[in-house]
């Protein structure tokens, strides 16, 4: 597997220099860049490859957990921070780890392999018949056959499958432009569901596998034809 690309945004020089130099020790991470300002890396184009961010949560200006809220959705976070009492705040976000200063290199190491173990598991063998995400502090993998719709709410998607539902911090389009060559398809603004699964079409429905009746948008009907 290929390095995993990084960034480091902390406004302490010291601690940047360090975690560089952990970096420069551990082959299975690529440390893109640094940044004491965080508005400095606020670059679409450098963030468009970027797969790992590495924060300091307590920055003047804009702080880690804003910076995160900024950037597309999908990107993986470790925190680094001398304040420990932002841990539970941390989880909420779902992020891959949270480190207190001083970090030292076994415990920065352990954060970033689960950083690539994630990615590897999202990437495993099967990557065409699951779906793997991050539910309820949890990581989750299902059967993509399993998945009978997906439901968007603003910032958050619901999956529903045969056997249960998930709550997903993702918006639905960003849902669509990471899986869409899954065979997903968008059949209404609020409404995701695979190709194949579609039974019939209707004037303002569609019947999937189960026998559900979903709206269906005019738009996205004409897609389908």
């Amino acid at each position: 597997m290929k390095p995993i690309k990084a960034i480091y945004v902390d406004d302490e020089a010291p601690a940047l220099e360090l975690i560089k130099k952990y970096c420069l020790d551990m082959p299975e991470i690529e440390l893109m860049d640094t940044f004491l300002d965080p508005r400095e890396a606020l670059d679409d184009l450098l963030l468009e490859s970027v797969e790992l961010l590495i924060l300091d949560i307590e920055m003047p200006g804009l702080s880690g957990t804003d910076f995160l809220a900024l950037v597309p959705k999908g990107k993986l976070c470790i925190f680094i921070t001398a304040d420990p009492t932002y841990a539970a705040k941390a989880f909420d976000m779902d992020v891959i780890d949270y480190l207190v200063k001083p970090v030292f290199p076994d415990r920065f190491k352990k954060a970033v392999q689960k950083a690539i173990d994630y990615l590897k598991f999202s990437a495993s063998e099967a990557e065409q018949s699951y779906l793997t995400f991050k539910s309820d502090y949890k990581l989750n993998r299902v059967l993509l056959d399993d998945i009978q719709w997906i439901e968007g709410f603003r910032e958050y998607i619901k999956i529903v499958t045969r056997f249960k539902q998930y709550l997903v911090l993702q918006r639905l389009s960003d849902f669509m432009n990471k899986n869409g060559e899954l065979g997903f398809v968008r059949i209404h603004k609020s409404y995701i569901v695979r190709k194949k699964d579609i039974v019939s079409i209707g004037a303002q429905s569609v019947q999937v596998k189960g026998g559900k009746q979903l709206p269906i948008g005019r738009t996205y009907k004409d897609l389908l034809k």
